[in-house]
């Protein structure tokens, strides 16, 4: 084929390209009707507080007047303050833009703890029916900085306009999402993406579950609404990374109802509370306990006289479900529990030594927590080198647990570990007292040989409770090649 004839066909190929994208380019989501609809629900949030400010050009000078009211000198600096205005450090107002959105006719209004916080005064902007704002006063009546969420009031003269939370558990990655919003000031600002992702810890806090979304998220969207192609709110957006770009997250539609209805009901939030130390179970975990899955929440620590302790809880057990509903991880146990209603009672499904068996908890209500030190005494004997898991034990003396500022003399004591080897893998160090193998107490190289050689063959790997600097923890050791 002559190049001239290639020229000739090009318009064809193009023309017949141009047809095969036509379908792929109809599906694209048309957001205007949706912002139309959805945008008189959503309001402004600027607040406003009284913050110290030091006096310019005077550094260290408003603490020297605050902590010496009356001086000397007063008369001295009072007579350049015709001039020059008092110098010292006074309360100067701070103000701050925000975003929320209405969820009742009668004037409620979620959006986020970190938009209010602080503020002596509160005001909101909405939209009337002509597209004109009205400005509103607005009290705050109730907040939960835990989840970073918060309920507002305004007296309106009508009934307002509003938007109705999601079904989360529909929520997909990769879904259509349209953000709306006050960023930078930037009144109803409207931007759409899809949803990133979802269940992201940002910030090591276990009630974090964001919803990840590309969709751009500024500051001052914080506190607005998330919503799928139907209206209905799936998040709150309200936090991002500011070294990134596409990436905001979104308060779950599911964690927001049911904070904003506590809040609504009793202005403040209740949390139930177990009394337990937990942490995530890993695959080597599981597989020294025997158990198929990782998952669950392992209890390190029943803090005695608490919920747990009350109901036959015990220290390394693995809670997979409470009230029928699946647990994960740690963090998700957590969330769980704390959403329960302090004094009701809860079913709880346990992995115990191979089984698994239900143990109701009556929860108490979440408070701070207190630690627990078993008590039991142990044989002595001499260090032997275990070379196979490379490390060297011996069983604990008097002098050795004074030494580490134990007050029970028992278990054993790792005196080396080799720098290649499953000790050193599973992140052992000397002076690590082993206290249990597989939740069974170990005070004998016997014993603790046995485990090995019995569980620990057979599924691969064995869970150590060690204490190190008097804190007791767990590590898991891995004896496949």
């Amino acid at each position: 084929m002559t190049p001239r004839n290639r020229l000739l066909l090009l318009p064809i190929f193009v023309f017949i390209f141009s047809l095969t994208t036509l379908p792929a380019m109809a599906e694209l989501p048309n957001f205007t009707e949706l912002a139309k609809k959805a945008g008189p629900a959503v309001v402004n949030i600027s607040t406003q507080k009284k913050v110290e400010v030091a006096p310019r050009n005077q550094p260290g000078m408003e603490k020297f007047f605050k902590d010496n009211p009356r001086t000397p000198l007063d008369d001295f600096f009072k007579q350049f303050e015709r001039y020059f205005g008092d110098r010292r450090a006074r309360p100067e107002p701070q103000r701050s833009l925000g975003s929320g959105f209405i969820i009742s006719p009668d004037g409620f209004i979620a959006t986020n703890n970190h938009v209010v916080e602080g503020a002596d005064k509160i005001n909101v902007n909405i939209l009337d029916e002509k597209g004109d704002y009205e400005s509103y006063d607005a009290k705050i009546i109730g907040t939960d900085p835990l989840t970073d969420l918060a309920l507002l009031k305004i007296d309106a003269k009508r009934d307002l306009p509003t938007l109705k939370l999601a079904d989360f558990s529909k929520v997909e990655v990769g879904q259509w999402v349209l953000a709306i919003g006050n960023p930078f000031g930037l009144d109803h600002t409207v931007t759409s993406g899809i949803v990133s992702a979802l269940g992201r810890n940002i910030s090591n806090n276990p009630y974090d579950n964001f919803l990840q979304t590309d969709a751009s998220i500024n500051p001052g969207n914080s506190g607005g609404p998330l919503l799928n192609l139907k209206g209905e709110v799936i998040g709150i957006n309200t936090a991002i990374i500011a070294r990134g770009q596409g990436i905001g997250f979104a308060i779950p539609s599911s964690t927001v109802k049911d904070i904003i209805t506590k809040l609504k009901t009793d202005k403040k939030i209740r949390r139930g509370w177990l009394g337990v130390s937990i942490t995530d179970v890993d695959p080597n975990m599981a597989q020294a306990l025997g158990l198929k899955e990782a998952e669950g929440a392992f209890i390190a620590q029943v803090v005695p006289g608490q919920p747990a302790a009350a109901a036959g809880l015990l220290e390394g057990d693995i809670i997979t479900k409470v009230n029928d509903q699946p647990i994960a991880d740690a963090s998700e146990l957590i969330r769980t529990v704390s959403s329960l209603n302090p004094g009701s009672t809860a079913s709880f499904t346990v992995y115990r030594k191979d089984k698994f068996i239900t143990v109701k908890v009556k929860l108490g209500e979440r408070d701070s927590g207190q630690k627990t030190q078993p008590s039991q005494k142990a044989p002595k004997g001499s260090e032997q080198d275990i070379d196979a898991l490379g490390f060297s034990l011996s069983p604990l003396s008097a002098k050795e647990a004074q030494a580490l500022g134990l007050k029970d003399v028992r278990g054993l004591l790792i005196t080396n570990v080799l720098d290649e080897g499953i000790a050193a893998s599973a992140e052992l160090r000397p002076g690590d007292v082993i206290l249990e193998a597989n939740l069974t107490p170990v005070n004998s190289i016997k014993e603790f040989m046995n485990i090995i050689k019995t569980q620990g063959k057979k599924r691969g790997a064995v869970l150590l409770k060690i204490v190190r600097q008097q804190q007791t923890m767990f590590r898991t050791m891995s004896l496949e090649k």
